[in-house]
């Protein structure tokens, strides 16, 4: 069989790169599940008529089909979920009589889209979920407790004596305000829509370039353009740039309540700011899926820009409807393989060994392996990960096949002794009872910069 070329867009992470993925997943569920969110899995495939509801998706999605076109009558109209949105919303229809609402779920799983690969951009990839679903009314208090979950979840994995991650800066916004914002300018339904699309290419165009879109697309007169695109230049990292808002002299009943619920939410995030994990108020952010209703958020990792937002989602309150019933929701998306991969192939991350094993257990000889066995049953009775030398090969080899693979102790059986291989430290030990330092019970997180002891959260 010829070598397999890579497929391209579909990233796959060598062991010690794979442990990296685990412990971030891992820091996330512990999070998560602090805050009471229950863990689910929807299946991997959604009706195209549902997939496509989310806009113009149609040239992302991955359409099913069996090999055997005669037979491929029951899977025609079904394609790979290409977020974790759409699946959830079906998955609240479905069993809104099951649950109790307001519904809190976390959910990290597989998605599929067709677009071009390119640095944090794959065909196949990993998300992690966060959203809570009420019937009929959701307060605005879950909004900000969204928030302050993600933000607790980001500042975990940031932290030097976590994950380590480079710091990130969730960036907010409000569609009240910006809706009662255009409104208060003059402009109607389609025109705001217009205008909230174009304003939201300012992560990829500049001013000037939007400036003209605005002027040819939208429609708007110059003074409309001029204000829209001073809106989108306020940030604050607190709540004053309610002042700011309000000092362009436009007014609506929907831009208050857009101002009042953005300054609530970061008022109520401040407290969790670090020096690595940040809250913006960024009033050039919209998100560009129209279901988005209130809240949006858009999350930038420090040093790496240009992956654009790497955590986002937002308030929306007809997502899921079964026509006597609405389901309003609030809910946040990380992209693990956006944030992960990119720094794994950087060589920002990694792990300090490919295996959980601690102990290699040298063989003697081949008779005597079943000694070998007995030594590594005892160490995991005793919650120590190991494994037996594949040869009786000298001792000498034997340490350096553990020293490859990056275990840190050698245990000689008939010797009754473990060594650490690493300091040439040798002792007398008995398997049952031995226990590894705390720090290399596990793999650890090594960083560019340091290493961390494995994962744990502060």
């Amino acid at each position: 069989m010829a070598k397999p070329t890579p497929l391209s867009g579909f990233p796959e992470l060598l062991p010690a790169q794979r442990f990296v993925e685990q412990e971030v997943i891992a820091t996330l569920a512990r999070t998560f599940e602090l805050h009471g969110f229950a863990n689910v899995e929807t299946r991997a495939v959604e009706p195209l008529d549902q997939l496509l509801r989310k806009g113009d998706t149609s040239k992302e999605v991955y359409v099913l089909r069996r090999l055997q076109e005669e037979e491929s009558g029951k899977d025609a109209g079904i394609g790979l979920h290409f977020d974790l949105t759409v699946p959830f919303a079906r998955y609240v229809l479905e069993n809104a009589g099951k649950l109790e609402f307001p519904f809190r779920r976390y959910q990290v799983q597989k998605v599929w889209r067709g677009e071009r690969p390119q640095e944090g951009r794959f065909r196949e990839f990993t998300q992690a979920d966060i959203d809570i679903v009420g019937r009929d009314v959701l307060p605005f208090h879950h909004d900000v407790e969204v928030a302050r979950v993600m933000l607790e979840a980001l500042s975990r994995l940031a932290h030097p004596d976590s994950i380590g991650l480079p710091g990130f800066r969730l960036q907010v916004n409000n569609r009240k305000l910006i809706q009662g914002f255009y409104t208060g300018l003059g402009l109607d339904g389609d025109a705001i829509d217009e205008v909230m699309r174009l304003v939201d290419k300012l992560d990829k165009l500049d001013t000037a370039q939007v400036r003209a879109l605005l002027l040819a697309e939208a429609g708007v007169t110059e003074e409309q353009a001029d204000k829209a695109l001073t809106l989108a230049t306020i940030r604050a990292t607190d709540d004053s740039f309610v002042a700011q808002v309000r000092a362009l002299g436009v007014e609506s009943q929907l831009l208050d309540e857009g101002l009042d619920e953005l300054a609530t939410l970061v008022r109520a995030c401040a407290p969790l700011v670090t020096e690595r994990t940040r809250i913006v108020a960024d009033l050039s952010i919209a998100r560009g899926l129209d279901y988005y209703t209130g809240t949006v958020f858009e999350t930038r990792l420090d040093g790496y820009e240009s992956l654009g937002s790497i955590c986002s989602g937002g308030r929306y309150d007809a997502l899921a409807s079964d026509g006597r019933t609405t389901y309003p929701g609030v809910g946040i998306s990380l992209g693990l393989s956006r944030l992960l991969v990119t720094l794994i192939q950087r060589g920002e991350l990694t792990s300090s060994r490919s295996v959980p094993s601690v102990v290699l257990v040298a063989v003697t000889s081949e008779e005597a392996r079943s000694e070998a066995d007995a030594v590594a049953t005892a160490l995991r009775a005793n919650g120590v990960p190991c494994e037996v030398a594949p040869n009786a090969a000298k001792f000498g080899k034997q340490i350096r096949h553990a020293e490859r693979r990056g275990i840190p102790y050698v245990w000689f059986p008939d010797q009754g002794e473990v060594k650490d291989i690493r300091s040439g430290h040798q002792v007398a030990a008995d398997p049952a009872t031995w226990k590894a330092p705390t720090e290399d019970l596990r793999p650890q997180v090594v960083t560019a910069t340091h290493t961390t002891s494995e994962g744990e959260t502060p």
